[in-house]
This record gives C-alpha cells, structure tokens and sequence, in this order.
C-alpha cells in the first residue's frame, strides 16, 4: 500500500518578507534620528553629567566673541526679541541656548529672560561627560 501525499512541502524558506521588514525598520530609525539638528557654529559648550535630548525648536548660539545668530541667522542683541517673537509661534516654545563655556553669564541670563517673557522652555545645551 503506497501512502503518499498529494501536497508535498517545500523545506523552503523565503526571505523577501524579512528584507522588507529590515528595510521599513531602517527607514524608520532614519526618520526618528534626524530630529536633533546640530549647532553649526563653532561654539565650545561646557561638559554636564546629566543630558536629556530637547527637540529643538529655535537655536539660540552665542559666540565667544559675543556675536548673536538665532537659527544660525546673525543678529544684534537689540533685534534678538524681535527675532525669538516671530520664530516662536504657539504654545509649545522651545529656545535651546548654544552658549560658548567662555561667554560671562549675564548673556545667558539676558537670552534666557528674553526667552521666558515670550512663555517658552529654555533649554541649555552642553557637552556629554
């Protein structure tokens, strides 16, 4: 009595479903990484042990020799409210301050103050540890 099957399985295994899944998972984290944008401007930010990741909204780098650019956009320390008001549109505000470690604190301070009278989040960035 011979006893064979009519559906023979195929020890096949195919692999275009995987590739498709790597790629959609390689798009995606290319997509979720490009959320920080870095500070072109050559700035010397001071070291900090702890570091959270701000999305950044408006940039805010002052220099080592005091010069003011808002989004890489140079600008006198007169027009800087002028500048954070039309940048900084609804609620949800963010200014992340690129301060050179050599800069005294009374910029930081002035940015900062100009920054909250406009009701948004200031953020300072530094370096990793």
């Amino acid at each position: 009595m011979a006893l064979k099957s009519k559906h023979n399985v195929e020890p096949m295994f195919s692999m275009s479903s995987m590739t498709d899944i790597i790629f959609l998972l390689l798009i995606f984290f290319m997509l979720t990484s490009s959320f920080i944008t870095p500070s072109g401007l050559p700035v010397s930010l001071p070291t900090s042990k702890a570091a959270t990741v701000e999305l950044q909204k408006v940039s805010v780098t002052i220099t080592k020799d005091l010069d003011y650019y808002v989004n890489d956009k140079k600008v006198s320390k007169g027009m800087l409210e002028g500048e954070l008001k039309s940048k900084l549109t609804g609620k949800e505000g963010v200014v992340v301050l690129h301060i050179d470690k050599s800069v005294a604190t009374e910029h930081l301070v002035d940015v900062a103050g100009i920054a909250t009278l406009l009701e948004a989040k200031v953020s300072i960035a530094t370096k990793p540890n």
